[in-house]
């Protein structure tokens, strides 16, 4: 049985991808920097799943010390950690660059950026006394490089976990590690929708669109808990959204019909 460590999973893609790995047999050790978060999800998930197999504890990514104390914790419920995933990311709100206050923009940098640095530390080191293991990073919007006004500081962040993740691969060649990212897509979650609390307007014109290329939690976090138990390669990016598949969305949007609104 797989073990698997998620942070920022009571919600959203992490929670999905938790359900996920519970579906196919595995031990899942939840995380939020809310207490109450994580007792709900836990509470969630045991009653679709043996509570033998379903764990939680806070944790803030910001703090290498509580990353640690959730490496520790995850070990002594589950015995071993097959695969970590730092999940754990915010988009802060969506406004020019300079229209942000410098606490919103040093909440999404810490959590982003030293969140998975921190988390990758923590992982690397238990995996190498451990002897295997694998960790994956979750990228997002700009982490292809691609510019999106009024997400800008977000953007940089998950371009810099791109370039993070392909510096450990190779920091870590010639060692039982697999270190990999997560390229989910454009998922529908309330980091997608809150974008647009104050502009539904904007929100019903940008539906015509999300309901082409973006997908739902129950749609993605299956196949990709599903490739990460498959793969044995370093430097994999696991991607949902192929070219070809987005490529294939927009040409047949004119003859089928999606609702995810």
């Amino acid at each position: 049985m797989k073990s698997i460590v998620i942070t920022g999973s009571t919600r959203g893609i992490g929670f999905g991808l938790a359900e996920s790995f519970l579906a196919r047999d595995c031990a899942v050790m939840v995380s939020s920097r809310s207490r109450g978060a994580v007792d709900k999800a836990i509470e969630e998930l045991g009653s679709r799943y043996p509570e033998d197999r379903v764990f939680g504890h806070p944790c803030d990514v910001r703090d290498p010390e509580q990353l640690q104390a959730l490496w520790n914790e995850a070990m002594s419920r589950l015995g071993k950690i097959d695969v970590w995933i730092n999940n754990a990311g915010l988009s802060g709100p969506q406004m020019m660059t300079w229209e942000l206050a410098p606490e919103q923009v040093e909440e999404v940098v810490d959590t982003n950026i030293l969140g998975v640095i921190f988390g990758s530390q923590i992982a690397v080191r238990g995996m190498l006394d451990q002897g295997y293991g694998s960790l994956y990073n979750m990228e997002g919007v700009g982490g292809d490089g691609r510019m999106h006004e009024g997400l800008i500081p977000y953007g940089m962040t998950k371009y810099g976990v791109n370039y993070f993740t392909r510096g450990l691969v190779k920091e870590t060649k010639g060692s039982a590690i697999i270190v990999g990212s997560l390229r989910p897509g454009m998922v529908v979650t309330s980091f997608l929708t809150k974008q647009f609390e104050d502009r539904p307007e904007e929100f019903e014109n940008a539906k015509r669109i999300f309901n082409i290329i973006a997908n739902r939690v129950e749609d993605v976090t299956p196949w990709l808990a599903d490739k990460i138990l498959e793969n044995d390669k370093s430097g994999k990016q696991i991607s949902y959204m192929s070219r070809w598949k987005f490529l294939f969305r927009f040409l047949s949007a004119p003859f089928t019909k999606r609702e995810l609104f």
